[in-house]
């Protein structure tokens, strides 16, 4: 894995916050990265059948508003708005559980900036509390690299493969883990609680060894992306 891929953690910008959903308690992560193309390159990525293989997972279902998809071996759910090329949100529903996810696209400064939103329901986020946004966080950061390989020469990127089968891939996921930490003390968590949490979630994507002791369970998601 390249150094340039592992440094490129850096360009996203991350934020946990307190919502709410339906009138609801619930907490939402954030990422925000901007791909060095056009809205419309953007928007056909992440909403195309034949790319979204390409950078994420292959795909099948309905693939309009109103209807349902589902990613192979990660999330399905139902498409809940789509306004190209600037607007896309569904439903995330996984081992039984419904969080939301919206994903804007805009004009920004070096191109076109993509803000995902996952939401969820507080009385849902049953793992938060051992292992933080991180499993999330951590996901979504591999997804969003996915996609600005795939955005830069149009080929088919792995990067789960490629994490995996490499030395550097730790060093990757050990980034993206220290960065939602710090989200995390951003958004009020003792940093105690919040380093304790991101070093489970970083041995959870990397096999190693996770440090014992509990955190408040205030809710959670395993790993995804």
């Amino acid at each position: 894995m390249k150094q340039e891929l592992i440094d490129s953690i850096g360009a996203v910008r991350r934020e946990v916050r307190a919502c709410e959903r339906d009138g609801r308690p619930a907490r939402a992560i954030i990422a925000e990265r901007t791909y060095d193309t056009t809205v419309n390159d953007v928007w056909d990525a992440i909403t195309s059948r034949d790319r979204i293989p390409r950078w994420l997972a292959p795909i099948e279902g309905d693939l309009q508003l109103g209807g349902r998809y589902q990613l192979e071996g990660n999330a399905g759910g139902e498409i809940t708005a789509c306004d190209p090329p600037t607007h896309l949100a569904v439903t995330w529903e996984l081992g039984g559980g419904v969080t939301w996810l919206d994903v804007h696209l805009s004009d920004g400064p070096g191109g076109t900036l993509l803000r995902l939103e996952h939401v969820a329901l507080l009385d849902d986020l049953e793992q938060w509390g051992p292992f933080g946004p991180g499993a999330v966080g951590i996901g979504w950061d591999l997804a969003l690299l996915g996609l600005a390989e795939h955005l830069r020469t149009g080929a088919s990127v792995d990067i789960d493969a490629e994490v995996a089968a490499s030395e550097e891939g730790a060093a990757l996921i050990a980034r993206s883990s220290d960065a939602w930490c710090e989200a995390d003390i951003a958004s009020g968590t003792p940093e105690a609680v919040a380093r304790a949490a991101a070093a489970r979630t970083a041995a959870l994507f990397t096999g190693g060894d996770a440090p014992h002791g509990d955190a408040p369970s205030d809710g959670g998601h395993t790993p995804e992306g």
